[in-house]
């Protein structure tokens, strides 16, 4: 833990609900990744500070869904501008990195070694530091400095091949799925490190990539291939080896995704719908019979729900401990009662007491409420703060903008 006195200014919760307070982040990242990560440790009480370039994080400047990023990746932090490049900046950042336990960064491969932070030189003057670096591709083979985005490690992971309709081409996920579960598995790292420390002493140089996050999120599939199974290929919806599962299915005003592979499940699946002959039709008997005959279930499928609503279905299946599920728009999914009582929706608050919209961290702590985050700073807000909590006086801290070293 470092030992100066902060200003807290991450969340507005303490005890239980903050078990980091006292710890204090270095962000040195751009986008998701990076920042996701910091962002995670910022809402369990640390306080983050967040560097940026002169210019602001890249995500400043892509538009709208930029902007979105650094809503959600960047609240509860505050930030500042320097000029790295500049030796009064690199000043600045080391006085920082000083008084810090944590420093994470997903910069493009070779940058941040470029400006004199990488891991050897910044652990080496502070060895209990504990310092997390994401790239693309990992640090080892032939594409170490290649860049990497979300895409690309969805692509090179072998998920794109598995995920679209079988006569289309290869589709990413919807969303930078990669990105997002990389700040995840990132700050459970950097946990398992701060938790090494407080026995041994020491930090750590942790290191993952989007290619090794996303293999991770397909270990079943993996380890289903890697244990002789055929090829994985596109199949749309549905399951390769289970049915019904993860099967698509219209209803009266929209679609349901139910899944009822088990034997058991299946039979009851038909006595619910009022047709149990189905459960002894020799082309639906058992699940491999189901697999083989996936076209002509999923006709049945069809014509057992089409009549009902979506939430007809929901309700009528749900009740029966049959697994299914509403495909619901975001408009749907905001309004629903499950999102609403899961205290997932909050405000993240601004120093002037504005606020806007956005997610908790999916899980809670006790019986504590959720973090209501700090809002994300403009690029270079609190470089005041942060500088005078480093014991710059407001002169220095003049001379500083005038050097064109901070902003």
């Amino acid at each position: 833990m470092n030992t100066e006195t902060t200003t807290d200014t991450t969340t507005e919760t303490t005890g239980p609900a903050a078990p980091l307070a006292g710890v204090r982040v270095i962000d040195m990242g751009q986008y998701i990744a990076g920042p996701g990560a910091a962002m995670v440790l910022a809402e369990l009480g640390a306080e983050v500070i967040k560097i940026e370039p002169i210019a602001g994080d890249q995500a400043r400047h892509i538009g709208r869904y930029g902007e979105s990023m650094i809503r959600a990746y960047s609240r509860g932090k505050r930030s500042i501008a320097l000029d790295l490049k500049s030796e009064a900046g690199r000043a600045v950042a080391w006085r920082l990195i000083e008084g810090s336990d944590v420093l994470i960064q997903n910069l493009r491969p070779g940058a941040v070694e470029a400006l004199g932070f990488g891991p050897e030189p910044v652990r080496e003057r502070f060895p209990k530091l504990i310092y997390l670096s994401i790239s693309g591709f990992g640090s080892r083979g032939p594409s170490s400095a290649r860049p990497g985005y979300d895409v690309a490690a969805q692509a090179e992971s072998g998920l794109m091949s598995v995920t679209g309709e079988p006569d289309r081409l290869p589709q990413k996920v919807g969303v930078p799925v990669i990105d997002a579960a990389a700040g995840h598995l990132g700050a459970q790292a950097v946990l398992a490190a701060l938790y090494g420390r407080t026995r041994t002493g020491r930090g750590e140089t942790l290191r993952t990539s989007l290619l090794e996050v996303a293999l991770h999120l397909q270990a079943t599939t993996w380890c289903d291939y890697l244990g002789g199974a055929p090829e994985p290929t596109r199949i749309g919806d549905g399951q390769p080896n289970n049915a019904p599962a993860a099967e698509v299915v219209p209803t009266r005003d929209g679609h349901i995704v139910l899944s009822a592979y088990a034997d058991e499940h299946w039979a009851r699946f038909c006595r619910v719908v009022g047709r149990e002959a189905l459960a002894d039709d020799p082309r639906f008997r058992s699940n491999a019979l189901r697999v083989r005959h996936r076209a002509e279930l999923r006709a049945v499928l069809r014509e057992c729900l089409s009549a009902f609503t979506s939430e007809e279905c929901v309700a009528l299946l749900s009740r029966n401990q049959i697994v299914v599920g509403a495909v619901r728009s975001y408009r749907q999914v905001l309004d629903s009662e499950d999102v609403q009582a899961s205290g997932m929706l909050v405000d993240a608050v601004a120093a002037d007491g504005s606020r806007y919209p956005s997610l908790a961290l999916p899980y809670s702590l006790g019986d504590a409420p959720r973090a209501r985050p700090r809002a994300a700073s403009a690029c270079g807000a609190d470089t005041d703060e942060v500088l005078g909590a480093l014991g710059f006086g407001a002169q220095e801290i003049a001379q500083l903008r005038r050097d064109g070293a901070v902003a």
